[in-house]
């Protein structure tokens, strides 16, 4: 029991650290931060993660029981062959390094004008939520954590993390999945809060789509020969 938890952990931190690392929602969590209030932000970005997190790895765990086992770990093998060489045709296909920080960075920009143009009361907004006595709850409901929670969970919605969450829960223990995943998504998304724009205009796309493209073709050469181990 232990030992298959261990196992789950460790390929479900590894494989959330690759993928999340210049994600989308990686860039969108920096560039909020430079924005909003970074403790409104993380939470809001954490939140939408560990709950997507936890979904997915109900879906993977529940997939067994509705489906064959074997059909499940063939399934899988093939999520994680598929994705690593979805990853690696990124690689040596697309030119730009920076364009998806430029992509979200863009569209966040679209947003805060539109914002501005509806709303007056926007910056009364920001300075109310500056304040440091205001109660949890009321931090909950601000414009800016909800506005970090959806972007978040939604640009995570369908995405090759989630769809590999959920065969990895299918094939590994799920409990093991889970922290490995919120682990995983807790470092990189508070990197992101802290290291802001900096940070990810560092950060080389395709060094780390070619580290998550070889993971994923590892993760389905064990996942394909433990299917044909006596």
């Amino acid at each position: 029991m232990a030992t298959s938890v261990i196992q789950g952990f460790t390929k479900s931190l590894a494989m959330t650290v690759l993928s999340e690392i210049g994600d989308k929602t990686f860039f969108a969590a920096a560039i909020m931060a430079m924005r909003h209030p970074r403790r409104l932000v993380l939470s809001g970005c954490l939140s939408a993660l560990i709950v997507m997190t936890i979904l997915s790895a109900l879906v993977g765990w529940a997939a067994p029981n509705l489906i064959s086992r074997k059909l499940t770990h063939h399934v899988t093998t093939l999520l994680f062959l598929g994705f690593g060489l979805w990853s690696l045709w990124d690689v040596f296909n697309n030119g730009g390094e920076s364009e998806e920080l430029a992509e979200v960075e863009a569209k966040l920009d679209a947003d805060l004008k539109a914002n501005k143009k509806g709303s007056k009361d926007g910056n009364k907004v920001d300075d109310e939520v500056k304040k440091h006595n205001r109660s949890i709850l009321l931090q909950f409901l601000s414009p800016i954590y909800l506005k970090a929670f959806s972007i978040t969970f939604f640009g995570e919605w369908g995405d090759k993390s989630q769809l590999a969450t959920i065969g990895l829960a299918a094939d590994e223990d799920p409990l093991g999945v889970v922290l490995g995943g919120i682990l995983g998504q807790a470092l990189c998304t508070t990197a992101a809060v802290l290291g802001g724009r900096s940070l990810a205009s560092q950060i080389s796309e395709k060094i780390v789509a070619l580290s998550g493209g070889v993971l994923f073709i590892v993760f389905g050469i064990q996942s394909f020969l433990s299917t044909v181990e006596p």
